[in-house]
């Protein structure tokens, strides 16, 4: 039996099939789900407007992380964000969220008010256009948001395998109907939100060897790569998100340690 927040979600995505496509995965997955699994929440958040507190009230409260610091939840809704937007094009609840986003003189407050202008001006038609040139394309997009690639040069190699090893020593195993390689950017800044949230049974010394090991290495050139895009107009300014987002998390483990 669904429980209430899977059944509002399906309501407003106008089924299970539109949901399904929505957040990328096969109709088949949702229609198995008794509620929406935790590490898919915020796209089911994104995709719907349904509120993550009422998707899964048990993991949730009053639209934040349940039993962590503000500190950590705002890390949490940062790379729930990023894992959102580089795993499919933004919804129109999406871009309206966007648009709302509030910045400062910060770098990182400068690249959220150049995210919410640019996504204000932004429809759900250019978005999906940039994301599949981006990233999909006519057998390949302008990048290729993989770990393995940025540190080797192809697909499937070594980096994954290392990073499938640390992962299983996490206790974290691939979610059904996802087909992409652990090692695509938007999965890895799942499994970091995560981390940050507690939803995973892991080490404390998990987020560290994470982000140090699997994220650093790399996922800062492929938002410096974003930014530079000939064909990215909302996702230039993703990728400066995320870059300002990354220096600060390296700092701050670096000033933990």
């Amino acid at each position: 039996m669904r429980d209430r927040g899977l059944d509002e979600a399906i309501q407003a995505a106008g089924g299970v099939t539109e949901l399904a496509r929505r957040i990328g995965i096969a109709q088949p997955s949702v229609s198995n789900w008794d509620r929406v699994p935790a590490d898919r929440v915020v796209a089911v958040e994104n995709a719907t407007g349904v509120s993550r507190d009422r998707l899964r009230p048990d993991l949730f409260h009053g639209g934040g992380v349940s039993d962590i610091d503000e500190v950590d939840s705002e890390r949490a809704r940062f790379y729930e964000l990023l894992a959102t937007l580089l795993s499919r094009a933004p919804s129109v609840a999406l871009l309206a969220r966007l648009a709302r986003l509030r910045g400062d003189a910060t770098p990182l407050g400068v690249a959220l008010a150049g995210l919410a202008e640019v996504a204000a001006d932004n429809d759900v038609a250019d978005a999906e256009r940039e994301y599949f040139d981006l990233f999909i394309g006519l057998g390949r997009g302008e990048l290729l948001p993989y770990g393995s690639y940025y540190l080797s040069g192809f697909l499937n190699e070594r980096p994954l395998a290392r990073l499938r090893a640390d992962l299983a020593t996490f206790g974290i195993e691939r979610t059904d109907g996802n087909y992409e390689p652990e090692d695509h950017a938007a999965t890895l800044c799942e499994i970091m939100a995560g981390l940050v949230a507690g939803r995973f049974a892991a080490t404390e010394d998990a987020q560290r060897e994470l982000f140090t090991k699997h994220i650093a290495p790399w996922m800062g050139r492929l938002f410096a790569d974003m930014e530079r895009a000939e064909g990215a107009k909302l996702y230039r300014h993703v990728g400066a998100l995320g870059r300002a987002f990354l220096e600060i998390e390296a700092e701050a483990f670096t000033l933990a340690g």
